[in-house]
C-alpha cells in the first residue's frame, strides 16, 4: 500500500504566483513613479518611429501609469487594449493564487468546444 503524499507547504505553493506578481509589480512601480507623459524618460516606439503609425502597444506605458493612479478614463483613452488585458491578467492571477492558497487544482475554464454534440 502506498503512503499518502505529504501536503505541500503554503510557502512553496505560493512561490510561483508571488514570483509572477513580483515580476509584474516591479516594472509597474517604475512606470508609476516615472511619468511617460514627460519626454526623455522612455524610448520612442520603434514601429512609430519607422512607419509613423501607432502599433497596438503605443500608449501602453501611459495607460499603465494612469491605471496606477486610478484614472480609468485616461487609461482607456491611452490604450484600451492594455487596459482590458490588465484586467484579464489580474483575474487569471487571482484564480491562480486562490488555487495555490487553498491547495486545490487551478480552476478550469468551461468550454463548449469540449462537449460532444448529439
Amino acid at each position: 500500500m502506498n503512503a499518502p503524499a505529504a501536503p505541500v507547504p503554503l510557502g512553496r505553493r505560493m512561490l510561483r504566483p508571488l514570483a509572477a506578481l513580483t515580476a509584474v509589480a516591479l516594472p509597474t512601480a517604475y512606470v508609476a513613479s516615472v511619468d511617460p507623459n514627460s519626454p526623455g524618460h522612455y524610448p520612442v516606439c520603434p514601429v512609430l518611429r519607422a512607419t509613423g503609425w501607432w502599433c497596438p502597444g503605443c500608449g501602453g506605458l501611459r495607460c499603465v501609469h494612469a491605471l496606477t493612479r486610478g484614472d480609468l478614463t485616461a487609461a482607456g483613452h491611452d490604450n484600451l487594449l492594455v487596459m482590458v488585458l490588465a484586467g484579464v491578467v489580474a483575474v487569471l492571477w487571482l484564480r491562480w493564487a486562490w488555487a495555490a492558497l487553498t491547495g486545490g487544482p487551478a480552476p478550469g475554464w468551461r468550454s463548449a468546444a469540449g462537449r460532444r454534440c448529439c
